[in-house]
């Protein structure tokens, strides 16, 4: 019987990408993931109880060999609850402190965490952010953007006009208490980097939630990088864009860290300036975010296929990135500059005639999969015979859930936890993401008396009626020869319709797993 390995995980938040993804690609193997009971967790705009997180993880850590912690969690409460605090430096560094605690009483624990710089958003929009972000948070963003262009000496003069301009209407007080919480956010990256200098943390990823190449949140990776230079941390820290994927991944790094494994991943682009496009909500070139995805997960890009462990077939975009709801409409670069035909071709050869484990990163548009895509895949009945699938909100959002689900599966293979990963991803990126939650929410939501980010509860009627359609869109996208998906449970968990929550399985078509 192999050694069994405990993992204590503190979470991001409670929404199931962060809460549920980790422990579901751990769920049958001999790492067993605690987390902290739900109810510890907050909620949205709520924080969790910090003192009660704390004194679980303590806990948890007694036996532990590892754990995975989002720092966010432990200081402030969650991943939304970081941009809204009222905490003191002081407050910060004492929870940190903690941490030293923990690891002189479990020498042995190897100590995996993730912390976020804090991001800007580009509207005005109060759902995620302080509540004058409603009116000012566009302002916020271009008074950031503008003014770094300045230092730059590269702003256009069109761009210092409207500088002007938002000086004379941005409110002192909101910019004020904006800058205020950034500036005490990032001197905790910064108090971060000296434990993981003296070996507190043994890894850590700064991720970039909705980033952009200039502005407060890249001004702030500035700092957090010259800490990282000045500690000699360039091997132990790194810093890229993403968010809801880091748990995945560190748990990821720790199974392959823990069997002496480094998969050789080989990824074969459905498009040739793929490589070169800079992703929705990210401020780099795909191809560098790629590299540092498969290296966090504890992999390594291989040169060719025949020496590859995994294929990462990756649809990109063409030219620029698209919303996923916008692709029934036709675009001139989707259809011309990229090749999705090859890709599936090639995946199929490798995976039916070189036996080769082959995965499918569908990051093509952003929030959402590629319909075209999937309708491929299925025709192929690739479908259930993936190594992982994803293609949920940012392209590094589904890179680093499917190099996980795919990097887990070379050492467990084609269980049936993992056939019930791959149909929650099929239910949720490709049937919720890319048609059911934009068809509801223009329209239908509305004249039920509701609206997008106010629905009527976690298992209202909305949730009823996403249910439905799910169904109907699964049987009409998913389900094959191969077997269906079945849900067992759908629900709204932030009571909006950007995301969902669901437990599926995957129900063969004949008894037994296909072999």
């Amino acid at each position: 019987m192999p050694k069994q390995y405990k993992l204590a995980l503190v979470p991001l938040d409670e929404r199931p990408c962060n809460y549920n993804f980790p422990y579901l690609l751990a769920h049958g193997t001999e790492f067993t993931v605690e987390r902290p009971p739900l109810e510890k967790m907050g909620l949205k705009k709520r924080p969790g109880d910090v003192d009660q997180l704390w004194s679980w993880f303590e806990e948890s850590c007694t036996g532990a060999d590892g754990a995975v912690v989002a720092l966010d969690t432990l200081l402030y409460g969650g991943i939304i609850p970081s941009r809204l605090h009222e905490l003191k430096p002081e407050e910060l560094t004492e929870r940190l402190e903690r941490l030293r605690g923990i690891k002189e009483r479990h020498p042995q624990l190897t100590l995996y965490a993730f912390q976020l710089i804090m991001r800007c958003p580009q509207y005005s929009l109060s759902d995620e952010e302080p509540d004058y972000y409603a009116d000012w948070g566009r302002e916020i963003f271009r008074k950031g953007f503008i003014s770094h262009r300045l230092e730059l000496g590269i702003a256009t003069d069109e761009e210092i006009a409207e500088l002007n301009d938002i000086d004379t209407r941005l409110p002192a007080k909101v910019l004020e208490d904006y800058l205020r919480r950034r500036a005490i956010n990032i001197a905790a990256n910064q108090q971060v980097m000296a434990l993981v200098k003296e070996g507190i943390i043994d890894f850590m990823i700064v991720p970039q939630d909705d980033s952009a190449p200039y502005g407060h949140t890249a001004k702030d990776q500035e700092k957090v990088r010259a800490s990282i230079t000045a500690l000699d941390l360039e091997l132990k820290v790194y810093m890229y864009p993403g968010a809801d994927e880091v748990g995945c991944v560190l748990l990821t790094r720790m199974m392959n860290k823990t069997r002496g494994r480094m998969p050789l991943v080989y990824p074969r682009l459905s498009s040739v300036q793929g490589a070169f496009v800079t992703p929705l909500f990210e401020d780099r070139f795909f191809y560098e975010t790629l590299k540092y995805q498969i290296l966090a997960a504890g992999g390594l890009i291989a040169s060719s296929a025949d020496e590859a462990d995994l294929i990462l077939l990756i649809s990109t975009p063409g030219e620029t990135m698209a919303e996923a709801v916008s692709q029934q409409h036709s675009f001139y670069s989707y259809d011309v500059y990229r090749n999705l035909m090859e890709l599936i071709e090639y995946g199929d050869y490798l995976l039916r005639c070189k036996g080769k484990p082959t995965a499918v990163a569908d990051v093509g548009y952003a929030n959402g999969g590629d319909q075209k895509l999937v309708k491929m895949l299925r025709q192929k009945d690739m479908l259930f015979d993936l190594a992982g699938y994803a293609a949920w909100n940012t392209s590094s959002n589904s890179l680093g859930t499917v190099i996980s689900q795919a990097m887990i599966y070379l050492i467990y293979g084609r269980t049936q936890e993992h056939l019930d990963f791959l149909a929650l991803r099929y239910a949720e990126d490709v049937c919720y993401c890319s048609v059911v939650r934009g068809e509801l929410s223009n329209g239908p939501v509305q004249e039920m008396g509701y609206g997008k980010y106010l629905l009527d509860g976690p298992h209202g009627r909305i949730a009823t009626r996403v249910e439905e359609r799910l169904r109907q869109e699964l049987a009409v996208r998913i389900d094959s020869s191969s077997g269906s998906v079945e849900i067992t449970n759908c629900y709204m968990p932030w009571n909006r319709m950007f995301e969902v929550g669901l437990s599926v399985r995957f129900v063969p078509a004949a008894p037994g797993l296909k072999n």
